[in-house]
């Protein structure tokens, strides 16, 4: 049992350093004219509703932050210099999660309630990631489109 809560420490730890490090160290905000054409075209076709528009150049990928639709949900997409996108985070409600998903959230998480649902499209590979609350605990899950759980943290 120690063995378990140690190493579920220490993912949890890695999952913070990680996810802080890529988030801050590579990111700086730019204006979209310092964008190539190229990439703000392909941006502009996919997601010709796009709101609240904020660029960052993140290492080699542009990052683009904005939101859509009358909810106005969240996005953050990542492009190649090419225009190639790369990874796209969605914020999505819970009656856009496919029926695996839920039946799994039902089945392993009986009485939670889902918060912050992302959907991350990367590689032609869709994972989301769910938070799940209790009175007594608090779970941040990934999991794929057949209801494969692939990661779960003790949030």
């Amino acid at each position: 049992m120690q063995k378990t809560q140690t190493m579920n420490q220490l993912f949890k730890a890695a999952f913070v350093v990680l996810f802080l490090s890529t988030q801050t160290a590579l990111a700086q905000d730019i204006p979209q004219s310092q964008v190539p054409s190229v990439v703000v075209n392909k941006f502009q076709q996919s997601f010709p509703k796009a709101v609240d528009v904020e660029w960052e150049l993140d290492g080699d990928l542009y990052k683009v932050e904005f939101e859509t639709g009358l909810l106005r949900y969240d996005h953050d997409a990542w492009y190649d210099r090419t225009g190639k996108l790369i990874r796209h985070e969605e914020e999505i409600s819970r009656t856009s999660l496919p029926a695996k998903v839920l039946v799994k959230i039902s089945q392993s998480f009986s009485g939670y309630r889902m918060d912050d649902i992302k959907k991350i499209t990367e590689d032609n590979k869709v994972t989301y990631v769910i938070e799940l609350k209790s009175l007594l605990e608090d779970w941040k899950v990934a999991i794929d489109s057949e209801g494969t759980i692939l990661h779960k943290v003790r949030d």
